[in-house]
């Protein structure tokens, strides 16, 4: 998705990221490190329907995320494989997920602090 004037970098980068299993295939394509064919996906993802998995590949090729290639052999197979730019989200995930740690361990600590007993007198 090309970014025009006046748009905010992060907004363009949370609409490639919107999607309910991109973060997911991410996940799953980074900890491979190799090319991974459409079916391990759907056996690593067993809730997503095929529709929804070839949308959300389609959409993460297009934004240049992922790569996907073709084998043209009596039974085709395709193979997906993180981008050099794919790979290198991973910094700025680690960070978004260290800031979600603290913040899910903050409100547990805030919230356990209102729950408890008064003692008793």
């Amino acid at each position: 998705m090309p970014v025009r004037l006046n748009e905010c970098p992060v907004e363009v980068v949370f609409t490639m990221l919107s999607g309910r299993w991109k973060i997911p295939i991410f996940r799953y394509l980074y900890k491979n490190n190799i090319p991974v064919r459409y079916s391990g996906l759907l056996r690593h993802l067993p809730s997503i329907s095929k529709k929804i998995l070839t949308e959300q590949l389609r959409e993460l090729e297009r934004d240049g995320i992922i790569e996907r290639k073709s084998y043209p052999e009596p039974r085709p197979r395709v193979e997906y494989m993180l981008t050099s730019s794919g790979r290198s989200m991973i910094v700025f995930l680690d960070k978004m997920s260290d800031w979600g740690e603290k913040h899910i361990l903050s409100n547990k600590s805030e919230n356990s602090s209102c729950r408890r007993p008064q003692p008793l007198i």
